[in-house]
């Protein structure tokens, strides 16, 4: 046994699928290969290759008592992960947190000139730009806390989005005129979310050291749509909750103050992110090694796969239409920006309908899946080279915009990544899934580095640019 451990240290998963194979009659042997791989912290790629022989032998009862096996045990650790000790201290901080930046009366954002009398105020409250980083602050505290205890790192990342944050306060009167203030703080509304979301997973990458494993990468993507899902959710309970509290209290003739109407809603959102974090994700475990099987993961990979034929239908429908409604992105605003969300819907419809091990689905259902993937690529990237070139064109008859360069940006790095996809599976042989692994990878640090261009370097460049035309 004790060589079989050394052996299975060295292995990689394609030849622990042989050792398994060659094992799949022998209850005593397999047993051992999985204590051996356990001792290995190989147990992730042991249930693979115990998934993978069951979809190639489906009536190999070992398989399938295995497959249960390590199941069960998969929920047993998912009961136990959460804990609950630092996570509802921590939302509570974050609640309270978020309730009291969500006073309009004291944190307000004036829109003005430089040096200029302050004419206006931003429609968004200054929560909005804060509550993402704050809460990622909260979260990476949590998993830290419950985790590996990586306190210098997990201090770091929390300092640089709170950092991001204040930096986006504090520069955007540099835009000079109102219309480019606006424009950039509507952006940064969007953009500092999406910061935190890569802090969060820079961290996690980090602290268990597989900055280079695309699947470990991949992985988190998955957790992170889970964790959407679960806050989307709780959102939608607790603004029930709070309709039904407002209309109670109404119906007696009591109208609740500000301070716990903000308190409800602002303080209450503040338990959502630290709370779906902690439910949904194992921080003890690399992502790799989370559970896919069960719950949201399952429900999110049955709906994603659902809808990809549903896209493909809609964008086939699109482009039958096309030479009649083709000017319609260089003459509307709304067109362009219904182009942009469409293709951060489609890689996001892509990314959870891949399956994230071998063996999940039989080979027919995923050669069939493959497919639809290729086809929604190809698509939706002919779809947004147009709309590339229709914001281009707009932004030569007119002038380049904080909001022009912002989809400019994100256009180019989608349509990139939906081509790296296409290259990739052309590429690709059985192991087809990789490839996306790495494609999706890829992608995450591109979103994560133009996001922090944008934050950083709008203020100065616009900054410069208006002043220049003012010159002239």
């Amino acid at each position: 046994q004790c060589a079989m451990v050394k052996r299975i240290l060295k292995e990689t998963p394609t030849t622990l699928n042989d050792t398994i194979n060659a094992m799949s009659g022998d209850p005593e042997q397999l047993e051992l290969t999985y204590q051996a791989a356990l001792k290995a912290g190989q147990v992730a790629a042991f249930r693979e290759a115990i998934d993978a022989g069951r979809a190639a032998a489906p009536d190999n009862m070992l398989y399938a008592a295995w497959h249960y096996r390590l199941l069960h045990a998969a929920e047993r650790v998912k009961e136990s992960f959460t804990a609950w000790g630092w996570a509802i201290p921590l939302a509570l901080l974050n609640g309270l947190a978020l309730w009291y930046l969500s006073d309009d009366e004291r944190f307000r954002l004036p829109l003005a000139r430089p040096g200029g009398a302050w004419t206006d105020y931003s429609f968004i409250p200054l929560v909005f730009l804060v509550a993402a980083p704050v809460s990622a602050a909260f979260v990476i505290t949590y998993l830290a806390a419950a985790g590996r205890r990586r306190w210098i790192m997990a201090t770091l990342v929390s300092a640089l989005l709170v950092a991001a944050a204040v930096y986006v306060v504090t520069f955007y009167p540099q835009l000079g005129t109102r219309p480019y203030q606006e424009q950039y703080i509507t952006r940064m509304a969007m953009h500092l979310p999406l910061l935190a979301w890569a802090g969060v997973g820079a961290f996690l990458i980090y602290s268990h050291n597989v900055v280079r494993d695309a699947a470990n990468r991949f992985a988190f993507l998955i957790k992170s749509l889970e964790v959407f899902v679960m806050g989307g959710l709780a959102v939608i309970a607790g603004g029930i909750f709070v309709g039904i509290t407002a209309g109670l209290f109404e119906a007696i003739g009591v109208t609740l103050p500000q301070t716990v109407v903000r308190l409800l809603v602002a303080g209450g959102g503040g338990l959502v992110p630290v709370i779906a974090a902690a439910v949904i994700y194992n921080p003890k475990v690399k992502p790799i090694d989370q559970e896919f099987e069960e719950g949201i993961s399952r429900l999110l990979a049955l709906l994603a796969r659902a809808l990809l034929p549903l896209s493909i239908l809609v964008l086939l429908v699109y482009l039958s239409f096309f030479p009649v409604t083709s000017w319609e992105p260089l003459e509307k605003r709304c067109v362009l920006i219904g182009f942009s969300a469409m293709l951060f819907a489609v890689i996001a419809v892509m990314v959870a309908a891949t399956p994230t091990r071998p063996g999940q689905l039989s080979s027919r259902a995923a050669l069939w899946l493959r497919r639809g993937i290729i086809a929604l690529a190809a698509l939706a990237a002919l779809v947004s080279i147009y709309a590339l070139a229709a914001i281009l064109y707009r932004t030569a008859i007119d002038r380049l915009t904080p909001n022009r360069l912002a989809f400019i940006g994100w256009n180019v790095i989608n349509i990139g990544l939906l081509l790296l996809v296409l290259f990739r599976q052309m590429r690709a042989g059985e192991q087809w899934p990789a490839g996306l692994y790495q494609a999706f990878a890829m992608g995450t640090v591109v979103y994560a580095v133009w996001t922090l261009a944008l934050i950083l370097i709008l203020p100065w460049l616009f900054g410069i640019y208006q002043q220049r035309i003012e010159t002239l």
